[in-house]
């Protein structure tokens, strides 16, 4: 995710990622610079057709499509938001689970602290790599348990599996009465919000934008743009070409720009900083049960 000052119109009008989305679009914008020099050719200098020219149809269908386009950079939007309000739900969680075992665990207790201490940011770990390509045991904290590695390997929701573990770790303290049930009923709610949260996340995850409503927005802006040229040849002669690149750039910006929100919880430069937040979480944690 990128940190910027929203204030600093000049850095933001030049920043890098502008560049970035130029080298993206830079075959479709060679495309429609040749079709409309192309166009502009043998209309102008060729056959020299003599139509009447106007952009009274392209201004009606502009205000459908930026219908279009607003809902679905909103729809973008909005999955993201939901993203990063599933995340800091996660932080207060976690900081929540960690301060009542914290309070509850004997001082003394470093087994159980440690415990929690590495397999509460485990979860959180593990949920961040789920919601991309999948878990690497690499990327836990592998506890001194014989048994962990057998319970992770080859299974395929790994965040499940850990959550489970706590909740069999905390069942195993209220049987040794190192903990009471009211405290057992407290972190019972604690440890349920991460699946929740999880839930949530992969819901985001799992149901795209409608096929169809994508479909049609990507249809509506290559009709729209592919005949805009016939509105302007005639007006604006060669200026034409510019004209179409400027308008096709900012449509197609905008849809790109919906097509990466939508699913935040990559490493695009727009993505959800769960990399920080996960160490974040790590942190936090290790402070309040070991240190």
């Amino acid at each position: 995710m990128v940190r910027y000052n929203p204030k600093t119109w000049f850095s933001l009008i030049f920043h890098a990622y502008s560049r970035q989305v130029m080298r993206t679009l830079m075959p479709a914008l060679l495309f429609m610079a040749i079709y409309t020099g192309a166009l502009a050719y043998l209309d102008l200098d060729y056959f020299k057709w003599n139509f009447k020219s106007t952009t009274a149809v392209h201004s009606l269908l502009g205000i459908v499509l930026g219908l279009f386009l607003v809902f679905r950079v909103n729809s973008a939007y909005d999955r993201w938001w939901e993203g990063r309000k599933f995340w800091g739900s996660l932080v207060n969680n976690t900081r929540n689970l960690a301060l009542k075992l914290g309070g509850f665990l004997p001082e003394d207790d470093r087994e159980n602290r440690s415990y929690f201490a590495q397999m509460i940011p485990n979860f959180v770990a593990a949920l961040k790599e789920h919601l991309r390509k999948g878990v690497d045991m690499n990327d836990l904290d592998l506890i001194e348990e014989e048994d962990f590695l057998k319970r992770l390997k080859g299974k395929e929701h790994i965040p499940n599996i850990i959550t489970l573990m706590l909740y069999k770790k905390v069942n195993e303290l209220y049987k040794k009465k190192i903990i009471t049930g009211d405290h057992f009923f407290v972190l019972d709610k604690e440890i349920k919000s991460f699946s929740d949260i999880m839930g949530g996340c992969e819901r985001i995850k799992n149901t795209p934008i409608p096929y169809s409503y994508s479909m049609y927005v990507k249809k509506f802006i290559f009709t729209y743009t592919i005949t805009l040229p016939f509105a302007f040849i005639h007006e604006f002669h060669y200026w034409t070409v510019p004209i179409v690149l400027l308008i096709f750039y900012v449509l197609i910006s905008v849809e790109i720009i919906a097509e990466e929100i939508e699913d935040p919880f990559g490493k695009d430069v727009n993505d959800l900083p769960t990399d920080d937040l996960t160490e974040k979480i790590k942190k936090n944690v290790r402070e309040i049960l070991i240190d």
